[in-house]
């Protein structure tokens, strides 16, 4: 087995570098999935490294790397570049400073995986163990849920839907089915070892029904998505079918226990006892069909079929899967009566604008399409009309829907990939974003079709095929979601896209001959041709550790402010002096972002410093002009110290730009009515949610 493994680190040497990136992408996972700046930004850093251990043990051998990925690097280097050029011109230079550094992570993974050729097997080792790596983490998080006290199952799944670890359902259930769909796709290949396969089924359906207990609609419709995209595009079929009906069987068994925790909480509380019957019924459906699974693989190993019996075996499970899909049709059909009516409905709760937090009673999935997707995609469709070359800047969503918006959610971004593509970078950065994406595909797609050219690798094109599935699932649920911006989704897409990448076909390079031959070479000609190419291999280090470096710095530089931050947080209500210190630390360590002087400013207003307050606020508004928080500060702090004509000027333009903010609205009446603003009370609402002051 060891020589087994060395054999094949010596036909893949980049594997162990890609394997720590792996094992990043499930710490990743596991801690919040990747959301915020703390999390992923040391990540960033690792891959640095690792991309220059790769480059160092493996080399570049650039003529080996298929013109597909060339095109698909250069496409996603040049959209990373766009990203922090936007900065120049974005409303909010800090917030489009950490989209360009996420970007430029996603490029770090796809570069590391995609440039560095993988065989089969060793691209097999790197998927499978993710794979299993995240079903074990959602092992972990099922039984995490069933021992916890009543207080922490609230917070771990409020109103029952899980929302562990990642802090929001949808990405929490995009995590999992990420993961479920590579496990199913692997465990119908006849290459991979019976026990192996039977394991990956098992948690396909663990995985699915983790998925399931966090009542994401948006998982439904992209479950249905893929399983189109599954059936029409992937070959083998029949073969999927087999197998997707026992893991469908597994999870439809567990359903109704898990779909009971979320539909039957009272008073907004979960029952635990609900959640404990709903974990007992997902590990025995998942042991259950690992059992069968293992069995039905077992005999497929071992148990030669005729080719007569074979192909009887083909048709009639391809009768049975065209009469489970008319079945389905009808049945769904069926229960949506009227097509007309339920497309009416759809929209009507598509377009309405909704409370922040609404719902409707009974199972979420069945609700109707309600929700503010609409509003945020009607604000980023006119931002992307008026500024159509190259958008608002990286991850500048949340000022224009403050000002735009009609719901009274403050999302940060447009809730789909393609959107904050086309309203953060413009034509420009969505052709650039296409073609790198076209490029890719097409490298993973000759990838997937290496078995039918009789190539020598026969674990290559399975594992392709997964890997794709597994990116193709966060592009579709991505489309109408906000998971650009969790790493831990995002980065695990990338990769997956750049494993696929790494099997397509590599270019053979020229072996060098070993005969000498006699050509006329002028006097010093040789010596002088020899003499540049050492020059321009030092020259190209040179720039590639100057690009490292730099990256670093982008990094590097954000993440240790956010920790100065948080130190900040801890010490300030007893040691204030050392807390604004931190903070002016915080601030020079990101010159770009106004956080550090509104933490500030707020500390100053929680000791009635008033005057240092607006200093605080004053220095983040010279940072990001627009920020309506910060211009609200400060009008209540005029109010507050006798100044009624500054106050109301302040107070007219933080309402300018937040326009259904009903706090600012009555510190404006307020002010017009030459009353002062009690500050500390306006910020303890603000703390609320509230929407008076009194």
């Amino acid at each position: 087995m060891a020589n087994r493994v060395a054999a094949l680190l010596r036909q893949a040497p980049a594997t162990v570098p890609a394997m720590g990136a792996i094992v990043l992408l499930v710490v990743g996972a596991a801690s919040q999935a990747g959301y915020p700046l703390t999390r992923w930004a040391p990540g960033g850093l690792v891959l640095i490294g690792l991309l220059g251990v790769s480059l160092a043990a493996v080399g570049a051998r650039r003529r080996e790397i298929p013109v597909a990925v060339k095109i698909a690097v250069a496409c996603l280097a040049c959209y990373t570049a766009l990203s922090f050029l936007s900065i120049t011109w974005a409303a909010v230079p800090g917030d489009a400073w950490e989209g360009a550094n996420r970007t430029l992570l996603y490029l770090l993974v796809f570069v590391l995986f995609a440039c560095f050729g993988q065989r089969g097997a060793s691209a097999a080792l790197l998927l499978i163990t993710w794979v299993l790596a995240i079903a074990a983490l959602a092992a972990f998080v099922a039984v995490h849920i069933d021992v916890a006290s009543d207080a922490s199952l609230q917070t771990l799944a409020p109103f029952g839907r899980l929302i562990y670890p990642s802090g929001y359902v949808n990405a929490n259930a995009a995590l999992w089915l990420m993961a479920a769909w590579p496990a199913l796709l692997l465990a119908r290949s006849p290459r991979l070892p019976w026990p192996l396969r039977g394991a990956l089924a098992g948690a396909a359906v663990l995985l699915g029904e983790v998925a399931l207990l966090s009542q994401s609609r948006g998982s439904v419709y992209a479950t249905a998505v893929m399983l189109v995209l599954a059936f029409a595009l992937v070959p083998g079929r029949v073969r999927t079918f087999a197998l997707l009906v026992p893991v469908a069987a597994g999870i439809a068994a567990a359903a109704p226990a898990i779909l009971h925790v979320g539909n039957h909480v009272h008073d907004g509380r979960v029952d635990p006892g609900a959640v404990h019957e709903a974990v007992l019924a997902m590990f025995a459906s998942a042991v259950v069909v690992a059992l069968v699974a293992c069995v039905g693989c077992a005999i497929e190993a071992h148990r030669r079929f005729s080719p007569i019996f074979a192909r009887r075996l083909h048709r009639s499970l391809g009768a049975l899967a065209v009469t489970v899909l008319i079945a389905l049709l009808a049945a769904g059909w069926a229960a949506a009566g009227d097509p007309v009516t339920r497309v009416r409905h759809a929209w009507d709760t598509f377009t309405s604008v909704r409370g922040y937090g609404a719902n409707t009673s009974g199972s979420r999935l069945v609700s109707g399409l309600g929700s503010n997707r609409y509003d945020f995609y009607r604000v980023a469709l006119n931002e992307f009309v008026a500024h159509p070359l190259v958008g608002i800047g990286a991850d500048n969503f949340q000022q224009q829907y403050l000002v735009h918006g009609r719901s009274s959610e403050t999302p940060r971004y447009p809730h789909s990939v393609e959107l904050r593509t086309l309203t953060d970078t413009g034509t420009l950065g969505a052709l650039i974003a296409l073609g790198g994406l076209a490029a890719a595909l097409f490298a993973g797609a000759r990838a997937s079709r290496r078995r039918s050219r009789g190539e020598l690798d026969p674990l290559a094109a399975p594992v392709a095929v997964a890997a794709l599935a597994g990116f193709a699932y966060w592009l579709v649920h991505g489309s109408f979601d906000w998971f650009w911006e969790f790493a831990g989704l995002g980065g695990a897409a990338f990769a997956l896209l750049g494993l696929a990448c790494s099997l397509s076909p590599r270019p053979v390079a020229p072996v060098a001959s070993t005969a000498t031959t006699a050509s006329p070479v002028q006097p010093g000609k040789a010596g002088r041709s020899g003499s540049r190419a050492p020059t321009a291999r030092r020259l190209q280090i040179a720039a590639a550790v100057i690009v490292a470096l730099a990256a670093c710095v982008s990094l590097g530089a954000p993440w240790l402010s956010q920790l100065e931050l948080q130190r900040a947080a801890r010490i300030w209500p007893h040691a204030p002096r050392k807390a604004y210190s931190t903070l002016e630390q915080a601030a020079s360590l990101d010159p770009l972002g106004d956080e550090a002087y509104l933490v500030a400013g707020g500390i100053a207003v929680r000791f009635g410093d008033l005057s240092r307050a607006d200093r605080e606020f004053a220095r983040a508004l010279a940072r990001t002009p627009g920020d309506a928080y910060a211009t609200l500060e400060r009008g209540a702090i005029a109010s507050a110290l006798g100044d009624r004509v500054r106050a109301t000027a302040l107070l007219e333009k933080a309402v300018r730009l937040n326009p259904r903010d009903a706090l600012a609205r009555r510190a404006l009446s307020i002010a017009r009515g030459g009353r002062r603003i009690d500050v500390q009370q306006l910020n303890r609402l603000i703390l609320l949610g509230a929407g008076r002051l009194a």
